[in-house]
């Protein structure tokens, strides 16, 4: 009986009732997008279901340049990184995607090894959305024999340069003179996470390479922050670089930290300040020694632009601070200086003692890691009696006294509460 009465069903049976012919088509739409891209005839409630039905895996060569919602750009950024931040992109989603997009390009880009067209195919379709770099990887070009060259060059050697091979990185030329918005470009020399893998060669930011870049900065019209940090820049290749950036038409921030600039470098950078418009130099952490720094103070006596300036890891001694010190007697838009860790003493802060007492301009002092001594301290403490203008003084291992230290503190604090006070009774005015 039980054969008799049994029943056979559709298992793919159901109650739903058909789509409405508007819906099949939208499906058959988003189904062949890649074929067939249809969105600007469609009306607007028919592009929202499909730019939400898209894949974030359609070609950039289809979705580029005719998809600019930001939901859309959105979901294929998320899809792809885990953090995503667009406050560091302009707010905009789609130039999250497409500048994080090229770097990642960039950062995995091995030269005489990866096609070229990879970011030459990429440049008609993120163009218009790029307008900061950050590239903290460049890869240099696979040996052809390591063994061999391995045993012909020992680690002494390579410590030297003397093992240096001709490992030039990709040229950046091409690139960045293609991108007409591009105002920002963070760059490091060198192979992250390389573990076992390590030699003093994956770190050359070569001469040639230099070249490349100079020229290409120099083109780079609108740029406006440049940046080359941790790259073994030395004398020459700063020299160089400043050759190419001097009477550039918009840079305003230029940092040359962790390098190994000397004296040589720093008078180079002294004539950038005089032919720019630079409004922040970062020079921390390379080989400044006080005649590098008299340079730069000879430089910022005349300037009218630089607000900030970070020597900061270097070795000025006395005779570089008490010259900066001289300088800032006449400079008039400097705010901000750091001088930590530069082997200064009683000499620099006696100086700076009569520069706190004339710059109403200087808001941000820091002398950390210094020798100041107790008599530094004392002068330190007279200068700033009428001093209205400071706001931060970093004195920490400063060796200036903790008595000293904290009456410095109440006053740089009491400074601090009127500048806050005066800013909420009299609100910055909005252009219209």
């Amino acid at each position: 009986s039980y054969y008799t009465h049994r029943v056979i069903e559709d298992p793919e049976w159901s109650l739903t009732t058909v789509p409405h012919l508007t819906e099949l088509c939208l499906q058959h739409i988003v189904h062949n997008f890649e074929k067939n891209p249809i969105l600007d005839c469609l009306l607007p409630e028919h592009q929202r279901k499909v730019l939400d039905r898209l894949s974030t895996g359609l070609p950039l060569a289809v979705t580029a340049n005719l998809i600019s919602d930001e939901d859309y750009w959105k979901r294929c950024c998320t899809d792809r990184w885990q953090v995503c931040d667009i406050s560091n992109y302009g707010d905009s989603w789609k130039r999250m995607f497409f500048e994080r997009h090229l770097e990642n390009i960039l950062k995995c880009f091995i030269p005489n090894t990866t096609d070229p067209n990879q970011v030459l195919e990429l440049i008609p379709l993120c163009k218009d959305y790029v307008w900061k770099l950050e590239v903290d990887q460049f890869l240099p070009p696979v040996k052809v024999d390591q063994k061999e060259e391995r045993d012909d060059i020992s680690d002494t050697g390579s410590d030297f340069g003397l093992g240096e091979v001709s490992v030039h990185h990709y040229d950046l030329g091409v690139l960045i003179t293609a991108l007409p918005h591009l105002e920002e470009l963070h760059l490091t020399y060198g192979v992250k996470d390389c573990g076992m893998n390590f030699e003093w060669n994956l770190f050359n930011f070569t001469h040639q390479d230099c070249c490349n870049l100079a020229v290409a900065v120099k083109m780079c019209h609108n740029l406006k922050v440049f940046k080359l940090t941790r790259s073994k820049v030395d004398d020459d290749k700063s020299r160089l670089l400043v050759r190419n950036l001097l009477d550039h038409p918009c840079l305003v921030e230029l940092n040359l930290s962790h390098n190994l600039i000397r004296d040589k470098g720093a008078r180079a950078v002294g004539k950038l300040i005089s032919r720019s418009r630079l409004e922040t130099l970062d020079l921390c952490n390379n080989q400044i020694r006080h005649l590098g720094a008299q340079a730069l103070a000879r430089a910022l006596a005349e300037n009218s632009t630089l607000t900030s300036l970070n020597l900061r890891l270097n070795c000025v001694e006395d005779e570089g601070g008490e010259a900066i010190g001289r300088a800032l007697l006449t400079n008039t838009t400097l705010k901000s200086i750091h001088l930590g860790s530069n082997n200064l003493s009683e000499p620099t802060a006696a100086l700076f003692s009569q520069v706190l007492a004339q710059n109403t301009t200087l808001t941000s002092i820091n002398f950390s890691c210094n020798h100041l001594g107790l008599d530094g301290g004392k002068q330190l403490l007279d200068g700033l009696a009428d001093n209205k203008a400071l706001t931060e003084f970093d004195l920490r291992l400063a060796e200036v006294g903790q008595e000293t230290e904290y009456l410095i503190h109440q006053i740089v604090w009491a400074n601090r509460e009127a500048a806050r006070l005066g800013s909420l009774q009299h609100p910055p005015t909005k252009p219209l």
